[in-house]
């Protein structure tokens, strides 16, 4: 079992790792809206969105893998309202590639954001 750890996604505000490898499956923790030096990205459901899935990215390279090889998601979710929204960025950063995905509504997030992202991949 290997800790992954990058400064190109925010540290781990708890006890918890960015993410762990084990026999080349790379499991995420969940991404929030924080930028790689911690500050909480303001702005719409798009914006929060867009840095989750850049969090995800880096912590992915740092374990030797990408977007590519993501074979699941969830999504958690303050507002389904925002759903649409989410899927629209969430789909721009995979293309073609469509891993399988759970988006559940939550009642709250850490740090009042309205998205969060964990991932499941295999390594390159």
């Amino acid at each position: 079992m290997e800790t992954i750890k990058t400064e190109q996604a925010p540290q781990a505000i708890g006890p918890y790792s960015q993410a762990i490898a084990m026999e080349g499956l790379i499991f995420t923790s969940g991404q929030i809206p924080l930028t790689p030096a911690g500050e909480l990205v303001k702005g719409d459901i798009r914006t929060e969105t867009e840095q989750v899935m850049k969090n995800v990215s880096a912590v992915l390279e740092a374990a030797g893998s990408d977007l590519d090889h993501v074979v699941k998601t969830t999504i958690f979710l303050v507002d389904m309202d925002d759903f649409q929204t989410v899927n629209e960025v969430y789909g721009s950063f995979f293309g073609t590639h469509q891993p399988a995905r759970s988006c559940v509504q939550v009642a709250a997030l850490p740090k009042g954001v309205r998205v969060e992202i964990e991932a499941i991949a295999k390594k390159k």
